[in-house]
């Protein structure tokens, strides 16, 4: 039988602790913009926290998975007993990503005041700074979009494969069947996923540099 489960690795947005020094030319727009990327984070909170679960419950549930497929066809009660208890675990995970999923709508939310504010600077380093910060963040949301779809596809059919596992009359092409179409939508969950983290990874390197440049933090 094809084993699979990809583990979906977390990457945590950095909020940075910076605290306003000096006098700049574009004081106030870049004060307010700062002061909307910190609330950005925090609204990322939720987010951040679902993060340790979420990896912890998909592991367990590989656990269980993994003994499952080990299991000879005349250990049917042992089979139910852990397919039950890997249904809790894919439950588990859809809250989980739901949650992730509302705290990156409550920060895009709060993120889109960027708009009014980015188009103000004068400093054209500033502007254009802004303009690819802008870009790139929203360029994530999309992707975390694209990211919770797949997964929750994901967890739709994992659902149906533990159902299968309980059934005494599924036969093994039909499990090979499922596990091969679960094998292509975690393929593309890992693909969502690297696409996430490098734009996460991206906007931050990028909202390093904006504070500096704009005088929020030293250099």
């Amino acid at each position: 039988m094809i084993s699979r489960r990809i583990i979906i690795l977390p990457f945590i947005i950095i909020v940075f602790n910076a605290s306003l020094s000096g006098c700049f030319q574009q004081e106030k727009s870049s004060e307010k913009m700062y002061s909307v990327l910190e609330k950005v984070a925090v609204n990322e909170k939720d987010f951040e926290q679902a993060q340790d679960p979420l990896v912890q419950k998909e592991k367990k549930e590989k656990t269980l998975y993994d003994k499952i497929i080990e299991l000879n066809t005349n250990q049917y009660d042992d089979k139910v007993k852990l397919s039950n208890e890997a249904l809790i675990m894919v439950n588990d995970r859809k809250k989980y990503m739901e949650t992730e999923t509302k705290s990156l709508q409550q920060s895009e939310k709060e993120f889109k005041k960027v708009v009014t504010l980015k188009n103000k600077m004068d400093d054209k380093k500033l502007n254009d700074e802004a303009n690819q910060l802008y870009d790139l963040m929203m360029n994530r949301y999309k992707a975390h979009q694209v990211l919770s779809k797949e997964y929750l596809a994901g967890v739709s059919e994992d659902q149906k494969l533990y159902q299968m596992f309980k059934n005494q009359n599924v036969t093994v092409e039909n499990l090979e069947g499922k596990i091969k179409e679960l094998n292509s939508i975690y393929k593309n969950i890992y693909a969502a996923n690297n696409q996430f983290n490098r734009l996460t990874q991206q906007y931050n390197e990028k909202k390093l540099q904006f504070y500096k440049n704009a005088g929020i933090i030293k250099k």
